[in-house]
């Protein structure tokens, strides 16, 4: 007999939630790479551009593009607020390693947990409390090592950019479940959200868009594979399975990416990792455990 609680929905959504995870995930190690060969204002902006035209061409072509005019102004509210998030990142992750953003960045873990019940009238429980705590205290393990050290030493400012964009992605995370819940179709919002995300990072790509015609193969690899494989189809599993789970238990479930950021960047951008990083890993995975499994719908 199934138990009360763990619905089909419900299972579908977490596996689709940690799938997106997984190769949002990728996008950490993909982005210090592509900064190799393109900065980061430009690679940015490529990304969601070529990302905006795809989902524009797979809707035209399947006579499916419809704007959702009742949901406009949260659409101009998502998308400016990725592109300013996405932003912070890049330039942000000029100074810092893969695994040192993605602890900044999934401090929006925290985030969302914090605003939730104001802004959603979200109540956590303490089966959820004690996965944020949880999930914290494995990122920090996994990050950091607990040398502190490397929070030091000149990063500063690309420090506070990365946390400055996980606040911006806790009320982004927030905000896509009203999307969701009022949206009839989750391609719609997606596609239209993407070319919103432009707007901010116009005023900074243009000083650098002669360069265009230079990059090499190397800078558009990372470009394609972070727009396609690291947004459009994560983004699209992600809404899908906020339809069935709470802002808070999503961002819990996101941490899957933080594990695969730390385990590529130790495969091929010689990242350290330790008996702590692993026990940290562990935490999350626990933490993920914790808030998967819940009688409600949260």
């Amino acid at each position: 007999m199934r138990k009360p609680g763990w619905t089909a929905k419900r299972a579908k959504a977490v596996f689709l939630t940690i799938l997106a995870g997984i190769l949002w995930g990728t996008s950490f190690p993909a982005i210090k790479i592509g900064l190799n060969y393109v900065n980061s204002y430009l690679f940015v902006f490529l990304r969601f551009l070529l990302a905006s035209a795809l989902m524009l061409l797979i809707m035209v072509s399947a006579k499916k593009l419809t704007f959702p005019i009742k949901q406009k102004k949260l659409i101009l509210f998502l998308g400016v607020a990725n592109g300013a998030a996405y932003l912070l990142q890049y330039v942000g992750m000029n100074s810092a390693s893969a695994t040192e953003a993605a602890l900044f960045i999934n401090l929006s873990a925290v985030w969302v947990a914090l605003l939730s019940p104001k802004l959603q009238g979200e109540n956590l429980g303490r089966r959820k409390i004690l996965g944020v705590l949880t999930a914290l205290t494995g990122i920090i393990f996994v990050t950091t090592n607990l040398d502190f050290s490397m929070l030091s030493g000149g990063h500063a400012i690309g420090d506070f950019l990365l946390i400055a964009s996980g606040v911006i992605w806790a009320f982004f995370i927030i905000y896509n479940k009203d999307l969701v819940m009022k949206s009839h179709g989750v391609l719609q919002s997606l596609t239209w959200i993407l070319p919103v995300t432009l707007l901010p990072m116009l005023p900074f790509v243009f000083p650098s868009a002669n360069q265009i015609a230079a990059l090499p193969a190397q800078a558009w690899f990372a470009i394609i594979y972070t727009a396609v494989a690291c947004w459009i189809v994560p983004y699209y599993l992600w809404l899908e399975g906020l339809k069935h789970i709470s802002a808070s238990t999503s961002t819990i479930l996101l941490l899957s990416e933080i594990l695969v950021a730390t385990a590529i960047s130790y495969i091929l951008l010689n990242e350290v990792l330790t008996v702590i990083s692993v026990a940290g890993a562990s935490l999350i995975i626990i933490a993920i455990v914790l808030v998967s499994y819940r009688s409600d719908q949260s």
